[in-house]
């Protein structure tokens, strides 16, 4: 179901052109259907010595009837990309289910019932284009920080069992064709870097190229990463990369996003997204914020042209999509800013140097 690329002028042209829009959340979508074990296990895996719902990703081998419906209500809702259903699919993820052998397949088939989704909402708009991007998580191991807090020097992993990881998912999304690769819901720069260099690899090992979408997530109003960085020196630590676009997802709603925002727009060489979560999380786990309210938070972030592409994260439904796609259609996408020749670095904090 893959077909030749020429993802990166349509991508250039749709973001010049109007606000994009992505899909919202899988897993409390997932949620949402009345899957048991069973469902997760099927025939194949009937027998396997761990539980395994809640690993969603198995869902593409399993039961890709849901995680294909999923797709498709997303784009009937308006997005214009979705991302597959593969934010645990590296084998460090999978290592907690015993399945890290199965990640080539998962990834494939996740690729799949997303493309399957896809020619079916064009083939039902003649004229329309849908996309898939590869959707990279940040992993359950974080090279940054010790999970010991009496070995502050401890690390459960190495940078070249990161990168051979995400390598082996980056083949494995290439290989079954996606539009475009976003490395998302970054807590920790130096998993995105190993990520970014397993792409680039990647790029030169296969003679093929697609965009690169990095999206961070500031987990509380200190307004940094978990690893401890401000949104501008993350920023700087990626922007070798050349990302085609960088933005924030996750965490927090639109609203205390805000500031955060503001300043990535202020400094990005590239696109910008934004797809916050449904609100913060209520007492009980879930997301209260209504289409109508992240509607209107979205709208603001609009009207000040801080954003190319914008969708949800945990908590939104198709029905959030479909009104962050209404409201999106009298706003101008951000404008591109030119490149600078200064040097920026950055630590926890970022330096630039006239």
């Amino acid at each position: 179901m893959s077909r030749p690329h020429h993802t990166a002028q349509e991508l250039e042209q749709l973001f010049a052109q109007r606000i994009a829009l992505l899909d919202g959340a899988m897993g409390s979508m997932v949620q949402t259907y009345p899957l048991t074990e069973a469902d997760f296990r099927g025939e194949r895996f009937k027998a396997h010595p761990k539980d395994l719902k809640g690993n969603n990703d198995l869902l593409c081998l399993t039961r890709p009837d849901v995680i294909e419906d999923i797709h498709a209500r997303y784009f009937a809702a308006g997005a214009d990309m979705v991302e597959t259903n593969t934010f645990s699919g590296t084998s460090i993820a999978q290592a907690d289910y015993e399945m890290g052998s199965l990640v080539t397949e998962l990834n494939v088939a996740a690729v799949a019932c997303a493309r399957k989704a896809a020619l079916a909402a064009e083939a039902a708009t003649p004229g329309r284009r849908c996309f898939v991007a590869g959707a990279i998580g940040p992993l359950n191991r974080t090279l940054s920080m010790s999970p010991d807090v009496n070995r502050p020097d401890y690390r459960a992993v190495t940078w070249d069992q990161v990168v051979d990881a995400y390598a082996e998912q980056v083949r494995a999304l290439l290989s079954a064709g996606v539009d475009a690769l976003l490395v998302e819901t970054i807590f920790d720069t130096l998993n995105a870097k190993a990520a970014l260099f397993a792409i680039d690899t990647c790029f030169e090992e296969l003679g093929t190229r697609v965009p690169v979408m990095v999206s961070v997530t500031i987990t509380d109003a200190s307004g940094r990463t978990l690893s401890g960085q401000t949104i501008s020196a993350f920023y700087h630590s990626i922007r070798h990369a050349r990302p085609f676009s960088v933005g924030i997802n996750c965490a927090l709603g639109a609203k205390d996003m805000r500031p955060y925002m503001q300043e990535l727009a202020r400094i990005a060489e590239c696109h910008v997204t934004c797809y916050p979560n449904a609100g913060l999380p209520n007492a009980f786990g879930g997301y209260d914020e209504t289409p109508a309210d992240m509607a209107s938070a979205l709208s603001d972030f609009a009207r000040q042209g801080w954003v190319n592409m914008v969708g949800g994260c945990c908590g939104s439904t198709p029905d959030h999509i479909a009104a962050i796609a209404a409201a999106m259609s009298s706003f101008a996408p951000r404008a591109a800013i030119a490149p600078s020749h200064t040097m920026r670095l950055s630590g926890l904090e970022p330096l630039v140097v006239p």
